[in-house]
C-alpha cells in the first residue's frame, strides 16, 4: 500500500496474504501435523523439543559469535591502554562491555543449565551398571569384576552431588571480571585526572607509566579470557547434547514417511511466505540503519496472524501451520552480491539441509556495498517466527460455544511469550532504539487480551500487529484461501494505519472501497470467478463487526 501525503511525502506498507500452510492433499481426518507427532513421538527425560533444539542451534551460533569477539577486544583494550589516553581506553571499553552484555545473556538461558544436569545425569548412569536378579542375586556390571576403589567411590559420590549453582556461577564468573576490568579502568582514569596526588609520595613519577597500565589491566584480561572460555566451552557442550539428543528422538521415532512428507509439505509454503516477505522487507530498508544493525545482531520477527477456526479441517490446518511456522526458526537468511542486475540473478535460492536451511538474498551491486560489514562479510539473519490465532466465522462460534479452543489458547499463549523473548533481547542487545520505548505498554496490552480468553478477542490480533511493525517485522495474514477473511483482516489493518499516521478521516468510507474495489476484489475474480465474497448473510451474522464486507459484495458464489 503506497501512501502520498500532501506535502508530497509518502510511505510503503507491505500488505502479504497466502493460503493457510497445510497438507490439503493428504487431508486432515487425522489432524494436522501438531497432533500427529504427539501421537507418535514419546520424549524421554533427556529428550528436548523441537523449539528447544531450534534454539540450541541459535545459542551455539551466538556464543561462537561472541567468543573471537571478546577475546579480540580485550586485546584492543590492553594496546589502547599504553597510550595513556583516558578517552581511547573508554571507547575501547564501550564494545567489550555491550559483546559481553549479549555474552551474558545468551548464556543465562535456562536451557543451558538444564542440559547440563541432564549430562551429568548420564554420565553418572554409566557407573551405576548394577543391578538385582530377579532371583534376588547381585550382579555387577561394571567393568572389572573389582568393587570401586574408596578413592572412586569418594569421586563417584561427589559427581552424584552435583551442584546446580554451577553453571550460575560460571556465567557470573564472566560478568564480575568485566565489573573488575570496568572498575580498573575508572581507577587508572582518576589517576590520570590528579597526577599531582602522585607526587606525594617520594620518588613517584608525575604519571603512570604505559606499562603501569598494562600490568595493572593483563591480570583482569586474562581472567576475563578464562572465564568467557569456560563458560562457552561448557555452554556448547550442553547445547550440543540439546541437538543430537532431540536428532536421536527425530531419527528412532519421527513417525511414518507420510508424516515426514506432510510436515515437508507445510513446510515448504511457509518457507515461500517468509522469503517474500523478508525480501520486501530488505529491498524497503535499506536506508535504515537501526534495522540494518537489528538484522544482524538480533535477527527479523516474522509474524503470521491466522484466521482459522478451532473447528473441523481448519483444526486440522491450524495444527499444520503451527508447525510450519516453528519450524522456520532453523531457517537464516544471509545477503550476497548478485554477479548482475538480470533478473535470474537476484532470485533468492535455498542452500543446506534440514534444520540449517539458509536462503541466499542477492542484492544489486550498488545496494550490496551500502549494507553494514556484518551484513556483506554473509552474516547469518536469524528467523524468529511467532504465529497467532482468532477465528472469526461462524464455526469457531460453534467451537467457543460447544467445543475446544485450547488449542488457540495454548498457541496465543506461547507466542506471546516468544514474542516477549525477542522484544527483550532487542532491547537488551540494542538499548539506543528508539522503536523499544512504547514496546512495555504494547506488550502489556498483549498479555491481558491473552489473559482475557474473550470470544473472538480480534483485539489479540491488533495488538500483536503493532508490536510486529513497531520492530520492523515481517508481517503475513491468512486464512484457509487467503480471499476472503483475509481480506476482511488485511483492509482493516491498512485504514487502521491511515487512520493512526495518515490522519485518514473517513475510516468506514475507505474500508467499504478497499473491500468493493482493488486488490482484494481482484485476487476473489482470480480464484472464483466471480467479484463477490464467499460469505452469506447468516455468516456475517457471526462476525466481529469490522470485518463484515459492505453490502452487495458478498454472497454465496462457489461451494
Amino acid at each position: 500500500m503506497e501512501v502520498t501525503d500532501p506535502d508530497g511525502t509518502g510511505a510503503w506498507y507491505d500488505v502479504i496474504t497466502f493460503g493457510a500452510p497445510a497438507d490439503h492433499h493428504q487431508a486432515f481426518k487425522h489432524g494436522g501435523l501438531k497432533r500427529l507427532m504427539s501421537k507418535h513421538r514419546k520424549y524421554s527425560s533427556a529428550s528436548y523439543l523441537q523449539d528447544q533444539s531450534s534454539r540450541a542451534r541459535q545459542l551455539l551460533s551466538t556464543v561462537s559469535q561472541l567468543q573471537p569477539h571478546v577475546f579480540g577486544l580485550s586485546e584492543e583494550l590492553l594496546s589502547v591502554s599504553s597510550e595513556l589516553n583516558t578517552a581511547r581506553l573508554q571507547e575501547a571499553l564501550e564494545p567489550l562491555t555491550q559483546q559481553i552484555g549479549q555474552l551474558v545473556h545468551a548464556l543465562k538461558d535456562e536451557l543451558v543449565k538444564s542440559a547440563l544436569i541432564a549430562i551429568h545425569g548420564q554420565s553418572s548412569a554409566h557407573f551405576s551398571c548394577s543391578h538385582v536378579h530377579s532371583n534376588g542375586h547381585f550382579c555387577d556390571n561394571s567393568p572389572t569384576s573389582d568393587r570401586l576403589s574408596l578413592g572412586q567411590q569418594e569421586v563417584h559420590r561427589r559427581d552424584e552431588e552435583y551442584d546446580e549453582d554451577e553453571w550460575d556461577i560460571a556465567w557470573a564468573n564472566v560478568a564480575t571480571s568485566l565489573s573488575c576490568i570496568i572498575a580498573m579502568a575508572d581507577r587508572l582514569k582518576g589517576q590520570d585526572l590528579c597526577p599531582h596526588k602522585q607526587q606525594e609520595t617520594p620518588g613517584s613519577t608525575a604519571s603512570p607509566s604505559s606499562s603501569s597500565w598494562q600490568e595493572q589491566l593483563l591480570p583482569l584480561v586474562v581472567t576475563l579470557r578464562d572465564c568467557v572460555r569456560e563458560a562457552v566451552t561448557k555452554a556448547q557442550a550442553a547445547m550440543t547434547f540439546v541437538v543430537l539428543q532431540h536428532a536421536v528422538v527425530l531419527t528412532v521415532d519421527q513417525g511414518p514417511a507420510q508424516m515426514v512428507l506432510r510436515r515437508h509439505a507445510v513446510f515448504s509454503q511457509a518457507i515461500s511466505a517468509l522469503v517474500c516477505g523478508f525480501a520486501l522487507k530488505l529491498y524497503s530498508s535499506l536506508d535504515d540503519h537501526d534495522f540494518l544493525q537489528q538484522l544482524h545482531t538480533v535477527g527479523v520477527l516474522a509474524q503470521f496472524e491466522s484466521l482459522l477456526s478451532i473447528y473441523g479441517d481448519e483444526e486440522g490446518m491450524l495444527e499444520d501451520m503451527e508447525v510450519g511456522v516453528a519450524d522456520l526458526s532453523q531457517v537464516a537468511f544471509t545477503v550476497t552480491e548478485a554477479e548482475t542486475d538480470r533478473e535470474d540473478d537476484l532470485l533468492p535460492t535455498l542452500r543446506g539441509t534440514w534444520y540449517t536451511f539458509v536462503v541466499e538474498m542477492p542484492l544489486p551491486a550498488e545496494m550490496f556495498r551500502s549494507l553494514p560489514q556484518q551484513l556483506r562479510d554473509g552474516c547469518l539473519i536469524r528467523v524468529h517466527p511467532v504465529v497467532f490465532n482468532i477465528g472469526i466465522n461462524q464455526q469457531q462460534s460453534v467451537a467457543e460455544r460447544f467445543g475446544d479452543t485450547s488449542l488457540q489458547d495454548r498457541l496465543n499463549h506461547q507466542n506471546c511469550e516468544r514474542l516477549r523473548g525477542y522484544c527483550e533481547t532487542l532491547r537488551d542487545s540494542l538499548p539506543h532504539l528508539t522503536c523499544l520505548q512504547p514496546l512495555s505498554n504494547m506488550l502489556s496490552s498483549l498479555d491481558h487480551c491473552v489473559a482475557s480468553r474473550k470470544r473472538k478477542n480480534v483485539e489479540l490480533l491488533w495488538t500483536a500487529a503493532m508490536v510486529c511493525r513497531q520492530v520492523g517485522g515481517v508481517r503475513l495474514t491468512s486464512c484457509k484461501s487467503a480471499k476472503d477473511r483475509t481480506a476482511m483482516s488485511v483492509t482493516l489493518e491498512q485504514c487502521v494505519l491511515l487512520r493512526d499516521r495518515h490522519t485518514l478521516r473517513d475510516f468506514n468510507t475507505a474500508l467499504d472501497c478497499m473491500r468493493r474495489d482493488g486488490c482484494r476484489m481482484e485476487n476473489v475474480q482470480k480464484n472464483i470467478g466471480g467479484r463477490k465474497f464467499a460469505f452469506s448473510s447468516v455468516q456475517l451474522l457471526t462476525f466481529p463487526k469490522l470485518y463484515r464486507p459492505p453490502d452487495g459484495s458478498y454472497g454465496q458464489t462457489h461451494t
